[in-house]
């Protein structure tokens, strides 16, 4: 979890404190000498279950810090993760993730705790690290002063329901590849309009699931 929010964007977010995140390992509440937190699950079976206690008490002892706005698990099984989502969340103050692990969480502590559940995709990863470092780079750009250009993040793939168009830079002939004339007219009006009918019909080629309703 540290080397994706030690570099670039979110680390200079950090280091302005624009955004800040504590990493909490989960072992520290285990029990035993080996600070165990899974355990066999009941009904049999393959795969470990993370247990009840540990994930309580540790939920319980942050929630004492400090009130999160919302307690998410990263599953397969949640909401699928979308940029409407993140700008939702990048509203919120304090959110805790819950990065799942070995077979998953116990239900009982989605019940009591857990406020939202979301999956990054239709997939299944070794643990819930990752996704929760995209959730964490997709809310974090989207606060007001992490990037440069304020517009670049309502410009991007999905804020209006479409694809980014596509973008060119010099030189504006590659190796006899040109840039479209329209982008080197200056004519703002047209190039607004080039680029609203590029990601339409790109959208419409290659996402049509977002057009649908």
């Amino acid at each position: 979890m540290e080397s994706p929010l030690a570099h670039s964007i979110m680390d200079r977010a950090v280091k302005r404190g624009l955004l800040s995140y504590e990493l909490i390992d989960l072992r520290q509440y285990g029990t035993g000498k080996h600070h165990q937190i899974d355990d066999y699950q009941y009904g049999g079976g393959s795969g470990m279950v993370m247990m009840c206690e540990p994930m309580a008490q540790c939920i319980e002892e942050l929630s004492l810090k400090r009130e999160y706005d919302e307690i998410i698990f990263m599953t397969p099984d949640g909401e699928r993760y979308s940029q409407a989502m993140a700008n939702g969340l990048s509203l919120k103050k304090n959110i805790m993730l819950i990065a799942g692990h070995y077979k998953g969480l116990d239900e009982r502590i989605r019940e009591k705790y857990v406020t939202k559940e979301i999956s990054i995709g239709d997939y299944v990863l070794s643990g819930g690290e990752l996704p929760a470092a995209v959730v964490i780079d997709s809310i974090g750009r989207l606060i007001p002063g992490v990037l440069n250009d304020e517009t670049s993040a309502l410009s991007d793939s999905f804020q209006d329901g479409l694809l980014s168009p596509p973008v060119y830079t010099r030189p504006s002939d590659w190796r006899g590849h040109k840039v479209p004339e329209v982008l080197l007219s200056g004519h703002e009006a047209k190039i607004e309009e080039w680029r609203q009918k590029q990601a339409e019909d790109r959208t419409h080629s290659r996402r049509p699931d977002l057009l649908e309703g």
